[in-house]
């Protein structure tokens, strides 16, 4: 039973990666000899460029999340920072407030405005 799953499971990734090589190779191939003179592809240097750029941009790591930032797994950091929150003073939240402004509109952490929400 087990066997029939990995069977499956090798034979969709077979698919899925032949399926996208086509796909980057036929983008590749209708676009960057148009736009930028590039020379056209083939299949495999197609599935080389998915491997350079999973290496390059995506990495190889488990996609499970487990408590990574911004809450991943099963709310463990959210917990976290609620507890923490809840520890604060007025004077360290409004400080911490204040440190999280500037960090951008994803960055983690509670915001000024949802923070001042539920203390209302």
């Amino acid at each position: 039973m087990r066997a029939v799953k990995v069977v499956k499971i090798v034979a969709l990734v077979i698919v899925i990666a032949v399926v996208a090589g086509f796909v980057v190779m036929h983008l590749w191939n209708w676009l960057m000899p148009a736009v930028f003179g590039l020379k056209a592809i083939t299949f495999a240097q197609a599935i080389g460029l998915l491997v350079l750029s999973k290496i390059l941009l995506g990495g190889f790591h488990k996609h499970g999340r487990r408590g990574g930032p911004c809450g991943g797994g099963r709310g463990g950091w959210k917990r976290h920072m609620e507890d923490r929150w809840g520890q604060m003073s007025e004077e360290e939240r409004e400080k911490f407030r204040t440190g999280m402004r500037g960090r951008g509109r994803w960055s983690c952490g509670p915001r000024a405005e949802t923070a001042e929400e539920g203390t209302k």
